[in-house]
């Protein structure tokens, strides 16, 4: 029979919380990670549940700080857009990231959660300007920063500002959240036979040609040695389960 002091011991074990295994991450999001079934917009249903994802990383002690991408709106590079000036068609695609921050931000602090709405194109009426030592600050006092319009400057993807940014904010890694399970030999929604990498070098990635994020994004990741997992953002729970250590997705290294 155990004594009280040993029961007491016990006790305090099982209700220690679990820890990250991440201190500071940054979370790449794409533009239809917000919209759902659909194509186009932010769909609520899907925003509320990813907001919450979001906050129970936060809560296990974890800084997150987010880039989104902006093709549920408008996407500078797609068909749609060759016939728009391409500096014009980037500028249209930052300031589609813009509005996904907002919408996120709006749900993250319906769930409880401290945000700060970062902007690389100065708008002081909506976000603040990206200052790379304000946002390191904000992280530290515990806010959820996202990262919107990009580098601010066109020709750059929101894969590379998500490099610069985590970078820049000294993240110990870029999660990136798909639809799919991770890195593949080959397009798995077109593929059925596509394997899947549990861990992939960058040069790989590039010599192969995969669509983890653009070249120059994976380039930068290499130089400065910034892991990436790929993982399936559309399965519940993976984020949390990244970031306690769980084998999840593929990682970039």
């Amino acid at each position: 029979m155990l004594s009280i002091g040993a029961a007491y011991s016990a006790l305090r074990i099982q209700i220690v919380p679990m820890e990250s295994t991440f201190k500071r991450i940054l979370l790449k999001l794409s533009g239809e990670a917000l919209s759902g079934e659909g194509r186009f917009g932010v769909d609520p249903a899907r925003i509320g549940p990813l907001a919450d994802e979001i906050g129970e990383i936060r809560q296990l002690g974890v800084e997150v700080a987010i880039v989104l991408g902006g093709g549920n709106f408008f996407r500078g590079v797609s068909e749609a857009a060759q016939e728009i000036d391409r500096v014009a068609a980037d500028h249209m695609g930052m300031l589609a990231t813009l509005i996904n921050g907002l919408a996120l931000q709006d749900a993250l602090e319906k769930h409880g959660q401290q945000t700060r709405l970062m902007t690389a194109i100065e708008m002081p009426q909506v976000a603040e300007l990206f200052i790379r030592r304000r946002a390191i600050r904000h992280l530290e006092k515990g806010r959820i920063v996202i990262f919107a319009a990009g580098t601010g400057s066109p020709y750059f993807s929101t894969d590379t500002a998500a490099a610069l940014r985590a970078m820049e904010i000294k993240a110990e890694v870029i999660l990136k959240g798909t639809k799919v399970a991770g890195v593949y030999d080959a397009d798995p929604l077109k593929v059925k036979e596509a394997t899947l990498f549990s861990h992939i070098s960058y040069l790989e990635v590039l010599s192969r040609g995969l669509a983890v994020m653009d070249s120059t994004a994976i380039s930068m990741c290499r130089d400065h040695n910034m892991p990436i997992i790929v993982f399936n953002l559309n399965q519940p729970g993976n984020l949390r389960r990244l970031v306690l250590g769980e084998k999840v997705g593929s990682l970039v290294s």
